[in-house]
């Protein structure tokens, strides 16, 4: 049995996978290497930058046969948040705040604006 799904799903599902490398590649350091120089840091980072370049670049080429390129972008910053929200609170132990929920609220505004 084939299952085949379609290439939004696909791209949304490689965005996720790909923002979760962002997060950590960008904000992981702050907590695990801080005893590093941030040269040191930032090559750590580079190379999970890495893995986030290869789901990244794929999905967007998957992604731009059905959605359009500013679609794609509001798309990455929803999944973006998506994935920082649970980073935040469950990896590094910062509390949530109503200007997560108001950020939210305005990206689902965009999102709205965007797919009209």
């Amino acid at each position: 049995m084939h299952i085949s799904l379609h290439p939004g799903i696909i791209t949304v599902l490689m965005l996720i996978a790909s923002n979760v490398f962002m997060t950590f590649a960008w904000y992981a350091h702050l907590k695990n290497l801080s005893m590093l120089p941030w040269f040191g840091a930032a090559l750590a980072s580079w190379g999970i930058a890495f893995f986030e370049y290869m789901i990244q670049v794929p999905a967007n080429r998957i992604g731009y046969t059905v959605f359009s390129l500013p679609q794609l972008k509001i798309m990455q910053e929803v999944i973006a948040l998506g994935v920082f929200i649970p980073f935040v609170t469950l990896y590094m132990g910062k509390p949530l705040n109503l200007n997560f929920l108001w950020a939210s609220l305005c990206l689902l505004g965009a999102v709205y604006f965007m797919f009209k």
